[in-house]
């Protein structure tokens, strides 16, 4: 990695990668430093704008990177919720700028991108050690058994409450820098001493995840290991011996859930849960019983959708009325982002959104690119269980790392509209 720091690179390149290194670092953390490192980087970005280092705009990457919050923009024509709608160009605005950002920036970003990645891996397997520790000492002061770490109180939201980030945001996070440190340990020689140190974050990594307990994470997390990998690791004998290591993986993970309580109660008995109708007199309120709920909405308007921002009202307005109190006093969303772009902007949201999808994993495929087709499986799955775009950090999650990957490739010649 010495050879990839950018030490004989120009002054303004080297505070652009700064400010990016920065800015993966603070992901985990309060958005108040993500915005603040941003707007730095807007600021140093056009102060060192020149003409002949801006690369096209008008293409298919940053337009596929945006469609999003045009849809947004769009849907906001016809909202009877305008103030909601503006909450919402708010919030996805940041999808907006990336791309442009990358586009008026001069640093190499398929140099440093390794880097980068290395940066962030880092970050994050500092951060899930540093949950470990404030749990530990919590469990020292109030003096009850280690073996409680295991418990409710200790996993999934509660685990990621002391740098207050949701723990199905975070999980995204952490499986980019698992499959990043897993490829680079299986790809790159390196001395034994690191070898062994990259192995140890990578399981650190891996308890983050279990002990997040998001179950779509997980599920994304076998489709990486089983279709990613193989598809894009070079020769058979890296291909056999990775097999070897996820059954054995596999076999571990699967043996903690089902002799730990929590984590059956959490990873099965939750899931099964989550997917059965609601049943008179249940506590919980499975995510099924709200989708039915959304699909009675969205058949009132299925081509346009109801407009940008009108989400949360009408879901609640249905919530209370089918009973769904706990739904509705949370102010709860869809849950699920396919149809979320139904409900607020119709059939040709959703397709966009579909659309942009496909465009992802067409680059992704096409580059054989592990980390990118992660991203997207992460995006794609994940949005059957959330609104990916409806909280901050999953907004910039998106936005980032899609920039990101889109621009580790030099971008052909020919922009949108021409041949």
């Amino acid at each position: 990695m010495k050879e990839l720091l950018p030490g004989s690179d120009s002054l303004a390149n080297k505070i652009s990668f700064f400010h990016i290194a920065l800015l993966l670092l603070s992901l985990p953390f309060d958005l108040f430093y993500s915005h603040v490192i941003l707007i730095s980087l807007c600021v140093h970005t056009i102060i060192q704008l020149k003409k002949g280092n801006i690369k096209p705009v008008f293409t298919a990457r940053v337009l596929a990177v945006q469609a999003v919050f045009f849809v947004t923009v769009i849907a906001t024509i016809y909202t009877q919720y305008p103030q909601q709608a503006f909450a919402e160009w708010g919030r996805e605005v940041i999808i907006f700028i990336l791309p442009l950002i990358f586009c008026f920036n001069s640093l190499d970003i398929k140099k440093y991108r390794p880097l980068l990645l290395f940066i962030f891996t880092i970050g994050c397997t500092l951060t899930v050690i540093y949950l470990y520790i404030n749990a530990y000492f919590t469990i020292e002061f109030y003096k009850i058994p280690l073996n409680s770490i295991f418990a409710p109180a200790f996993t999934s939201h509660n685990f990621s409450q002391p740098i207050a980030i949701h723990a199905t945001f975070f999980s995204l996070q952490l499986v980019i820098a698992l499959v990043f440190m897993l490829y680079y340990l299986l790809n790159y020689k390196t001395s034994p001493a690191l070898k062994i140190i990259y192995a140890i974050c990578c399981l650190i990594l891996l308890a983050g995840l279990v002990q997040l307990g998001s179950k779509s994470i997980l599920i994304t997390l076998f489709f990486i290991f089983a279709l990613a990998f193989p598809y894009c690791l070079p020769t058979w004998k890296k291909r056999l011996r990775f097999v070897g290591v996820v059954v054995a993986t596999t076999v571990i993970i699967l043996g903690v859930i089902f002799s730990n309580a929590t984590f059956k109660a959490k990873y099965i008995n939750d899931m099964q849960t989550d997917l059965s109708p609601l049943k008179p007199g249940q506590n919980s309120e499975p995510r099924l019983a709200r989708w039915e709920v959304i699909s009675s909405i969205i058949k009132s308007s299925p081509v346009i959708g109801h407009g940008s921002g009108s989400e949360i009202t009408l879901l609640g307005d249905q919530f209370f009325s089918h009973k769904l109190y706990d739904s509705y006093t949370e102010k709860l969303n869809a849950h699920n982002e396919y149809l979320s772009f139904l409900l607020k902007s119709g059939i040709w949201g959703l397709v966009v959104y579909l659309f942009v999808l496909a465009y992802g994993f067409k680059i992704a495929l096409q580059h054989k690119d592990v980390l990118f087709i992660s991203f997207m499986l992460l995006v794609a799955i994940v949005s059957l269980s959330e609104n990916i775009l409806d909280m901050d950090k999953g907004v910039f999650f998106y936005g980032f790392f899609f920039t990101f990957f889109l621009f580790s490739y030099p971008q052909k010649k020919q922009s949108i509209g021409t041949k």
